[in-house]
């Protein structure tokens, strides 16, 4: 079943970056369905975080997707060469958003094989931020969709982790935040061979 549009507008970013893991993250593209189990995360809290694009209120071609009502993708080009892909969440010009790092294969495994040039018995398929959105074939078309669309959607599966079975930990290649890159925003199924590193803590 897919998230109910709802679900994203919670404006706490925290809550839904650790409430995703376990979530089915679904494409169609060219009529070729891939989808995987989200197994990490990280939150980012808009105008107040120092990590995100929309710190201190900055809107650009780039953000102002991030400013729309939650429940739309977030896509941006990392270093000229990864696609990330973000669940926008909160209202309306709260520009907060949740970065999908790491999902575990699920439907269309072939297709993400084929995607990826590796098998998906590999972790590194879609560890990562940038792996995981090419194994999906998120690009920046994607940027601005709703997510309660046919071509990109989030569904609860029942797919649930204890406590136990969840790391947190600070996010990952954001030094430039100074202090808020030690925050414990970063969360994890413990042990899942799709995490990227370092996934121990």
């Amino acid at each position: 079943m897919k998230l109910n549009p709802e679900y994203y507008l919670n404006q706490d970013a925290v809550f839904l970056a650790k409430d995703l893991l376990g979530k089915v993250l679904y494409t169609k593209i060219n009529d070729q369905i891939t989808a995987g189990i989200i197994v990490e995360t990280e939150a980012y809290f808009g105008v107040k975080d120092k990590a995100s694009h929309a710190y201190g209120g900055r809107r650009t071609n780039r953000t102002e997707t991030m400013y729309g009502k939650g429940g739309i993708a977030y896509v941006y080009l990392c270093y000229g060469m990864h696609n990330l892909f973000n669940v926008v969440s909160s209202v309306k010009d709260e520009p907060h958003a949740i970065l999908i790092r790491a999902i575990e294969p699920l439907v269309g495994k072939d297709i993400m094989e084929e995607r990826r040039n590796m098998p998906f018995t590999k972790g590194a398929i879609s560890s990562g931020p940038g792996s995981a959105a090419k194994a999906l074939g998120i690009d920046r078309s994607f940027n601005a969709k709703d997510l309660n669309g046919t071509e990109i959607w989030i569904e609860d599966q029942s797919i649930n982790y204890t406590e136990n079975e969840i790391s947190i930990s600070p996010r990952v290649g954001i030094a430039y935040a100074q202090e808020h890159a030690l925050l414990p925003w970063r969360f994890f199924v413990k042990g899942n061979k799709y995490v990227s590193k370092p996934n121990k803590v």
